[in-house]
């Protein structure tokens, strides 16, 4: 459908209630009509709940005021680079908006390089990218594998003295951050969680205890060494049925060596399994060769692919 006028672009550091709820309802548009979500969960729980310093919200709207269009954008202080994401309204893409909203992104960004996400590498986005100058800086692969043949209910071999147990709400944060941060120190986000990044997902519909397993020495509250972070997809997100996931897969570096990983994972598609789920996905760097070929070796495939684009504002 021909949009009425140009798009008209505006940036705050918060949307209205209002305008949250007309952007989830186009995401929810988004989804349906390309089979992938537009944003990321991140981006997404910052538009509802708000961000740190340096966000912004930005929509695109016709000469009508009709939403067509949205972009999430950060500039951390102290951050060297900006990074954003965006979508269009299936009915109002190639008509200019997605271009609009970038050239905005880019002015806010001012002499950071910017870097932007397009999630499911469809062709128009790749199209929008390279047209403005930019490279693929990084790509994150997802991969899926049925849960069919999996164990419901394995007995994986722990060392001596550690022990598997469900997350407990309220009391091992701390102990999981720690061991988080150490686990990806070398990742630029998931490393750098914060207790408020943990609380958030703790307040979210899909949060169940149950599905995060904690391995410890000592028993709950003695050392942590590893766990596995499962979440469910509802049927309409990650496919037409509901889709389990390996959300956070991590061992203390301290702890590499005693297959705690091999042992949390079957625990984890275990209870996915239980769950009556027929399919569990995955998402790794495309460039982490070592943990692709494990995943592989798993039964995992790829499935899908998010890539970030980067624009260095000399370019």
């Amino acid at each position: 459908m021909p949009l009425n006028g140009s798009p008209l672009v505006t940036d705050v550091p918060r949307l209205a209630a209002g305008d949250v709820a007309e952007v989830l309802a186009l995401l929810a548009a988004a989804t349906t009509a390309d089979g992938v979500r537009p944003v990321s969960e991140e981006a997404e729980l910052r538009l509802q709940h708000g961000g740190g310093p340096g966000g912004s919200d930005l929509t695109a709207r016709d000469g009508d005021g009709v939403l067509v269009g949205y972009a999430r954008l950060e500039r951390a202080p102290g951050e060297p680079e900006a990074e954003a994401e965006l979508v269009v309204a299936p009915s109002a893409r190639r008509q200019g908006v997605g271009s609009a909203l970038l050239a905005r992104l880019e002015a806010l960004a001012g002499d950071r390089p910017l870097r932007v996400w397009a999630h499911g590498e469809l062709p128009g986005s790749a199209e929008l990218a390279t047209a403005r100058g930019y490279e693929r800086a990084r790509v994150l692969l997802q991969m899926r594998r049925p849960l069919a043949g999996v164990d419901p209910d394995p007995h994986p071999a722990l060392p001596a003295g550690v022990t598997v147990h469900p997350f407990r709400p309220g009391v091992d944060e701390q102990a999981w951050l720690g061991v988080n941060a150490q686990a990806f120190d070398f990742h630029p986000e998931q490393g750098r969680w914060t207790p408020e990044d943990l609380a958030l997902r703790e307040g979210e519909a899909w949060f169940d205890p149950a599905g995060f397993f904690l391995a410890w020495r000592g028993g709950p509250g003695g050392e942590l060494l590893g766990f596995h972070w499962t979440k469910v997809h509802p049927a309409g997100e990650a496919g037409d049925a509901p889709v389990g996931e390996v959300y956070v897969l991590g061992i203390d570096p301290a702890a590499q060596g005693m297959r705690l990983g091999r042992a949390l994972t079957d625990l984890g598609l275990a209870h996915l399994r239980r769950q009556g789920l027929g399919e569990v996905l995955l998402y790794v760097e495309e460039d982490n060769t070592a943990a692709v070929s494990l995943y592989e070796r798993s039964g995992f495939t790829r499935y899908a692919v998010d890539v970030s684009w980067r624009r260095s504002p000399a370019s």
